[in-house]
């Protein structure tokens, strides 16, 4: 599985959402400012991410996302699905009946994915944001926030 562009910023976008206080709204050139992400592609995804329901917009003066629940109830395979990422190990391959050592890999692969699918769903973006903390605090950081 190979993480594109859409996956990675997706990530970063609501890693970033969910430090803001209480998760309030934020606007997408506040977090496209302090990600480093070009602000018209983060919209994009922001619009896939809010279809999913992983996120809602707020209008007004201090409007813009945030987060549609708590971080410990979005995964990592949520986001990822929602922009569009597939970690679908192989085409619609069928082994070759004939050849055992094609069953036994293509058993492995499949059992792979498997894995990799339950991993993905079961880390969440709390997770993640436990991860960056412990992170800078290894560093000596104690508030920049970047993924």
């Amino acid at each position: 599985m190979k993480l594109t562009t859409r996956g990675h910023y997706s990530v970063k976008a609501l890693l970033d959402l969910s430090l803001q206080p209480g998760y309030r709204p934020t606007s997408v050139k506040a977090i496209a400012h302090r990600q480093d992400l070009p602000a018209p592609y983060l919209e994009k995804l922001l619009i896939e991410l809010r279809r999913a329901g992983l996120v809602k917009s707020v209008r007004g003066a201090h409007g813009g996302y945030q987060l549609s629940r708590e971080p410990a109830k979005i995964s990592l395979g949520q986001i990822l699905e929602a922009v569009g990422e597939t970690i679908e190990p192989l085409p619609r391959h069928t082994p070759d009946a004939e050849l055992a050592e094609d069953w036994v890999t293509f058993t492995l692969w499949h059992r792979l994915h498997q894995k990799l699918k339950e991993a993905l769903y079961s880390i969440t973006l709390a997770d993640l944001y436990y991860d960056a903390r412990s992170w800078q605090a290894a560093q000596g950081e104690e508030t920049s926030f970047v993924v």
